[in-house]
C-alpha cells in the first residue's frame, strides 16, 4: 500500500472525500510551486497533483497551457520537477502525483523516470496521451518501482473499457467529466451525476473526477458520487494572477473552502 491507498482508506474510515488540487511545476517558479503546495497541504488538500510543462499540452485548456509555457521560459523541466518532489518529501507526507504528457517521459527514459521518483518520494503518474493499448512498458516500469499508474476514463470511454480501467488502474480511477480540455467552468454537464453513478457501478477502485470544476458548490455537488474531487485551473487562474503573501492566502482559503465540503458529518 502506497500513500495514495492509505489516504483514501483513511478518509473512507472517517466518512471524506479526498481533495486533488493540481498546480503546474514552475509556475511562475519552483520555489513558489513548493510554498504553494506547502500551504494546500495545510489548508485541507488530501493529495496533490503536480503538472509537468510540455510543449503541447493537448488535453489542457488556455489556463494551463499558459501556465506550461510560463514554466518552460523559466528552464523547468520533468528533472527540475521530480527534484522539486523530493524537497516537498522532506516537509510533507501528502501523496505527490506528477501529471504529465508521455513524450517527457518517454525521452529521460522509462525505467529511469519511475526509479527517480520513487527515490524521490512520488506516489503516482497520470499521463493524459497514453492510452491504455500503449500503457504496457510504461506500467511495467511503474509498478516495479511501487508507484501508481494512474487511468484517466472519459464520457465516451464505454463501460467494457472502464470496466477494464478499473481493474488496471493503481490509486484510483480518475474520471472526466467533459469531453473536452481542461478549464473552469461555471456550468458542469448536467448528466454528469448519472454517468458517475454508472462508473461507480462498473468498478471497485477509488473514483475521483476532474476538469472543469471550480467552486465549492460544483465540489458539493459531486461529493456524494466519487471518493475524490480535482480542481486544477480555477486555482492556475489565481497563480497567474497573484504573487508572493497575497497568492499564498488566496490559494489557502480557496483550498480550505473546497475542502470543506468533502468533510465527513
Amino acid at each position: 500500500m502506497n500513500r495514495i491507498d492509505a489516504v483514501f482508506r483513511k478518509l473512507k474510515q472517517r466518512g471524506e472525500k479526498a481533495l486533488i488540487p493540481f498546480i503546474t511545476a514552475g509556475d511562475p517558479d519552483l520555489e513558489t510551486t513548493q510554498a504553494l503546495a506547502l500551504e494546500m497541504a495545510a489548508k485541507g488538500a488530501d493529495l496533490l497533483e503536480l503538472g509537468v510543462p510540455f510543449s503541447d499540452p493537448l488535453a489542457d485548456g488556455p489556463t494551463i497551457q499558459a501556465a506550461s509555457t510560463r514554466a518552460l521560459k523559466c528552464g523547468v523541466h520533468l528533472p527540475d520537477v521530480l527534484e522539486l518532489a523530493g524537497k516537498l518529501r522532506l516537509k510533507t507526507d501528502i501523496p505527490l502525483i506528477l501529471m504529465g504528457y508521455y513524450n517527457p517521459i518517454l525521452q529521460y527514459g522509462l525505467e529511469r523516470t519511475a526509479k527517480a521518483a520513487a527515490r524521490l518520494g512520488v506516489d503516482g503518474f497520470i499521463i493524459p496521451d497514453l492510452p491504455l493499448e500503449e500503457a504496457g512498458p510504461w506500467r511495467r516500469a511503474a509498478l516495479k518501482e511501487r508507484l501508481a499508474p494512474i487511468l484517466l476514463a472519459a464520457p465516451t470511454s464505454g463501460a467494457a473499457r472502464i470496466k477494464t480501467m478499473g481493474r488496471l488502474t493503481r490509486g484510483f480511477l480518475y474520471y472526466v467529466s467533459v469531453t473536452g480540455i481542461t478549464g473552469a467552468r461555471t456550468e458542469l454537464p448536467p448528466d454528469l451525476v448519472a454517468a458517475l453513478k454508472e462508473v461507480r457501478s462498473l468498478v471497485k477502485c477509488p473514483l475521483a473526477v476532474g476538469f472543469g470544476i471550480s467552486s465549492p458548490e460544483q465540489v458539493k455537488w459531486l461529493a456524494p458520487y466519487v471518493d475524490g474531487v480535482v480542481v486544477g485551473s480555477a486555482i492556475v487562474q489565481r497563480v497567474a494572477k497573484l504573487r508572493g503573501k497575497e497568492l499564498l492566502l488566496e490559494v489557502g482559503d480557496f483550498i480550505a473552502r473546497l475542502k470543506e465540503p468533502l468533510r465527513g458529518g
